[in-house]
């Protein structure tokens, strides 16, 4: 099964970061098969938060072979994370700088709704930032529960049809 994978982090040497969690994806999730490349992205910025401006992300996507389960899946890239030093707050407004983020966007054409993990991402349609490179290496890949490709829901996001011009970071 395909897994795609967003990457992204705006703090420290983000290039390194992510190319480190891109090594570990590979040893710890399956092969890679398609990988982005990086783009600069503007922060996204929690409207509560005092703090107007965060430096911008780099992000990607890369789509990996794998035979785990979705939980594992993700289990592993919070440990990616944990590795290359995320620290997470349960306390922190959402979206604040971070060293590296690794989500899970698509697995094969699994639909899943769990406590904590709920796939596709619920909100990969509404981001450049992941539709963008998502569509460099599979733009036929159809959204599961949408219907629709994500070269078609890119188009649909960057002509503005139901797209939320604030999610626009990572």
């Amino acid at each position: 099964m395909e897994a795609a994978i967003a990457l992204g982090g705006n703090l420290g040497d983000s290039r390194r970061a992510l190319d480190q969690a891109l090594d570990r994806i590979a040893v710890r999730i399956g092969p890679i098969l398609a990988a982005s490349g990086w783009i600069e992205t503007p922060a996204l910025v929690h409207p509560d938060d005092p703090v107007r401006e965060h430096p911008s992300y780099l992000n990607g996507v890369v789509v990996a072979a794998t035979e785990l389960p979705a939980e594992e899946i993700l289990a592993r890239l919070l440990e990616i994370e944990r590795a290359l030093g995320r620290v997470r707050d349960p306390e922190a407004l959402p979206w604040q700088p971070r060293v590296i983020d690794l989500d899970l966007i698509l697995l094969g054409e699994e639909v899943v709704d769990l406590p904590g993990l709920t796939l596709p991402h619920p909100r990969m349609h509404e981001r450049d930032f992941v539709l963008g490179p998502l569509a460099r290496v599979r733009p036929d890949w159809r959204h599961p529960v949408l219907g629709q490709t994500v070269a078609s829901l890119l188009t649909r996001l960057s002509a503005g049809d139901g797209a939320d011009d604030n999610m626009t970071g990572s």
